[in-house]
């Protein structure tokens, strides 16, 4: 039987000016492959922030195996992994330092150290960039000498470096060309992957396409801070897909 890895029960999100999420309730099984649709400002950020742990919800409860979060040890909040819409980069590093930092958590401080003064041994790093596809030339780089579509794959190689067992991505295929989108799909979704390096078993993306919903195998669609629909992807009818984008 499937466990449960996360679970929302009632949880409502917003601030004196708005409401955000409106009681959400909504479980993470172990190896779904969950695509959260929904238009610009329905709310995806927010609720892949609470998933996270990184936002507080004003009411209800976010719990992790069973689990509340906040009663989570660190070496288990480890196993939740988020590559951010904002990217969250940090420029004056280089490409392969930022991808080292995916690795931080599971490091001392030593390592830390010797990354930020560029002295780490990058060769993991760099496996995880050619995994994403990107060019030995730029290991070395600066992040403001490479385009935005390298700095996106360099986030969702950094996502990647820290071997969640759980993956958010909020709309991680911006600046991605068609070749890329389909690539980077394949090894989150599909895991592809001829390395042989360990991708989370369990993936949550949000996205406004839905010609990319091939390969998943559950659909979120929110729609106004509320949760629109929950189904299968077999089960999911174009009159939804049309209705949460009116």
């Amino acid at each position: 039987m499937t466990s449960t890895i996360i679970e929302l029960k009632n949880v409502s999100y917003g601030n004196k000016k708005i409401n955000i999420l409106n009681d959400i309730n909504l479980q993470i099984k172990e190896n779904e492959r969950i695509a959260l649709i929904g238009k610009n400002g329905s709310g995806k950020s927010t609720l892949i922030s609470i998933l996270n742990g990184s936002l507080r919800p004003n009411k209800g409860q976010l719990k992790f195996y069973n689990q509340d979060y906040i009663d989570l040890h660190i070496n288990q909040k480890r196993n939740i992994g988020t590559i951010w819409q904002d990217l969250r980069l940090i420029e004056e590093l280089s490409v392969e330092q930022n991808v080292n930092c995916g690795l931080l958590g599971r490091e001392n401080f030593l390592f830390a150290l010797r990354n930020l003064l560029n002295l780490s041994n990058f060769k993991k790093a760099h496996k995880y960039l050619e995994l994403c596809q990107l060019s030995e030339s730029i290991y070395s780089k600066n992040l403001k000498q490479i385009s935005g579509g390298q700095k996106q794959k360099v986030a969702i190689a950094r996502g990647i470096a820290q071997e969640p067992k759980i993956l958010f991505a909020d709309e991680p295929f911006n600046n991605l060309d068609p070749k890329s989108i389909n690539q980077i799909l394949n090894l989150l979704i599909i895991k592809k992957n001829s390395s042989k390096i360990k991708l989370p078993s369990t993936v949550l993306i949000s996205l406004h396409r839905i010609d990319l919903l091939n390969g998943f195998d559950r659909v979120i669609g929110i729609k106004n801070g509320k949760i629109f629909f929950d189904l299968e992807k077999s089960k999911l009818s174009k009159s939804k897909l049309i209705k949460i984008f009116c």
